[in-house]
């Protein structure tokens, strides 16, 4: 036998049950008594059966009412539960978010916003991913990700940036190097030394290269190396010199190697978030990205 009946029926059922008495039921539901007791005459209706023996002065569940009133206290629970949680979702409190970044903003920037949004939001889960530039754009734009964290993409491209921070580039030589005593040092400086460069889909590159450019220097790249720990391990091995944004410094770990800031054009790279245009977001997601941009305001 099915029975249709309303949450708003379990719900008077229950008050009346937890009460056993009308009137007081009808009160905590905000409804009249007459329309209470149509309710529960319309329940007892469709399950063909009484569920309280009532007279003037007493109320009591019979036998059917009193299985039905787990029953239905459970059905009201996981109801309030379930929406609970979904209010937990809809207010960026719970739920799955996947991100995607660039190695060295990995490093730098998300383990600690991660720890500081789950001390405020513990239901929040993570899976983290990471990539050059191009796969950050990718992964974003094929919605294998809510968001990422990269350089800023080309204007043709369907995705939104907001921006986040400039990432200035230094030179980073060996600590023996004279180099490593100046304050800062020009883009010149690697016209008479071998210049270790990122490759070419790194988003390093075409910031270097047009840093040449700019300063009217040809140089050829000694060595190119896969990733910024190989990029510092070939400069301590002394095969060169190279030139790295300050975040990815957090890649190297490498006392053999110091940062000298470069002058003579002070370039950096804009650092920001990276969203599929006509996507929406996720509220746990909006909350994330919200919570970064907050934090890099104040760094």
């Amino acid at each position: 036998m099915r029975i249709n009946l309303t949450l708003q029926q379990l719900e008077a059922f229950v008050e009346v049950a937890r009460t056993v008495n009308f009137r007081a039921a009808a009160q905590a539901l905000h409804v009249s008594q007459p329309a209470l007791s149509r309710t529960i005459k319309v329940i007892e209706n469709a399950i063909d059966t009484r569920l309280f023996d009532r007279n003037t002065r007493l109320v009591e569940l019979t036998p059917a009412g009193r299985e039905l009133l787990p029953i239905a206290t459970r059905i009201l629970e996981n109801f309030n539960s379930s929406f609970s949680e979904l209010s937990q979702f809809l207010e960026g409190r719970s739920g799955h978010l996947t991100t995607i970044a660039l190695p060295s903003a990995g490093v730098a920037i998300l383990p600690d916003a991660i720890a500081a949004f789950c001390e405020r939001f513990p239901k929040v889960q993570f899976s983290l991913l990471e990539g050059a530039a191009e796969v950050v754009r990718t992964t974003v734009y094929e919605g294998l990700a809510d968001f990422g964290i990269s350089v800023r993409p080309a204007a043709q491209e369907p995705l939104h940036y907001r921006h986040l921070f400039d990432d200035p580039f230094v030179l980073v030589c060996r600590r023996d190097d004279p180099l490593a005593a100046r304050s800062s040092v020009s883009w010149s400086a690697f016209a008479s030394r071998p210049f270790i460069a990122g490759n070419a889909k790194s988003s390093i590159r075409p910031i270097t290269d047009a840093a040449f450019l700019q300063r009217g220097l040809h140089i050829a790249p000694a060595l190119e190396y896969p990733s910024i720990a190989a990029g510092g391990a070939l400069v301590a091995a002394g095969l060169g010199l190279t030139a790295l944004p300050q975040l990815a410094l957090q890649l190297l770990q490498n006392d053999a190697l110091v940062a000298v800031p470069l002058q003579r054009p002070a370039l950096s790279r804009a650092i920001g978030l990276v969203t599929r245009a006509g996507r929406s977001m996720s509220p746990v997601a909006r909350a994330f990205m919200e919570s970064l941009q907050a934090s890099a305001k104040t760094s």
